[in-house]
């Protein structure tokens, strides 16, 4: 990406006026959306169309958008094996006056709800089996595959100098910090983007090559609130979570958490600093 690429400004969809936007969606991709089935997210809505399908749609500044395009749900089409909505079409335009771009997709509507109604837990939701079966078959048929795709987890492309960058910043102790294995991953592995109690995956629209075990790091990270419920995730994705890759992603993820902006009510805190330092340990040479 260009450095000199301006920053739109910064608009929380949860409080900004949305009915516009709304309008042009139902132009584009000839539907009507029923307004009262909107779900506002800080940078996404979604809402419940004519035709029996789910409408998502997404502001993103130029500054996070890389040569890639962010067509990630549309490219997701082609993946063999993973649990997803189906997806039908879509439509972009430029935002006026700003240097910032919308994207709605029309996706097969599915009945199962979100785990979570944010990226992390504060209760075990009770997930069945086959549930467990449903992550595993999806995460281990995502990784046999390829793309020239780069995940962008929080929108910014995940590289091996970012990497090195944000471990070196938080725990400058780690000093072998190279990535082994990078596989294709969905990029946001929330709680707030599985449903329940059927599996599916939502949310793709930033997949791409990623470091082994960023996606199981990611669900088990959000999770650690709920002690039962992460060990069950390190349970199920112990392959991943156990390699070197997916130790350094999961200390990648608790950067975040027990870095410089830690914030002492979150309810990962100190179950990460505790997580943080076993796997410091692990990873010293």
């Amino acid at each position: 990406m260009v450095e000199s690429v301006p920053a739109a400004a910064p608009v929380d969809l949860r409080h900004h006026p949305v009915d516009s936007v709304l309008t042009r969606v139902e132009q584009g991709l000839h539907v009507r959306l029923d307004r009262d089935t909107v779900v506002r997210k800080r940078r996404s809505l979604g809402a419940r169309s004519d035709r029996g399908t789910w409408v998502r749609i997404e502001r993103r500044g130029f500054e996070r958008i890389s040569e890639q395009g962010w067509n990630g749900t549309e490219a997701a089409t082609v993946l063999q094996g993973v649990v997803m909505p189906q997806w039908y079409q879509g439509v972009a335009w430029r935002e006026a006056g700003e240097p910032a771009m919308w994207r709605a997709d029309e996706l097969e509507l599915v009945a199962a709800r979100a785990i979570g109604k944010g990226a992390l837990l504060r209760e075990d939701p009770g997930l069945p089996e086959t549930w467990w079966a449903g992550l595993n078959d999806s995460l281990d048929a995502l990784s046999s595959q390829h793309t020239f795709r780069v995940a962008t987890p929080d929108t910014e492309r995940i590289t091996q100098e970012l990497v090195t960058r944000k471990l070196g910043e938080v725990f400058p102790e780690v000093t072998r910090t190279t990535v082994e294995r990078w596989v294709p991953a969905h990029g946001d592995l929330t709680w707030a983007n599985v449903m329940g109690p059927e599996f599916w995956l939502i949310d793709w629209e930033d997949w791409g090559m990623a470091p082994r075990g960023l996606d199981a790091a990611t669900l088990w990270g959000n999770a650690l609130a709920v002690p039962d419920l992460a060990d069950r995730v390190h349970r199920e994705r112990w392959a991943d979570l156990e390699s070197r890759d997916g130790k350094l992603m999961a200390l990648y993820f608790l950067a975040k958490i027990v870095g410089p902006y830690a914030h002492e009510d979150d309810p990962l805190l100190v179950p990460a600093r505790k997580e943080a330092a076993r796997l410091v340990g692990d990873l010293q040479p």
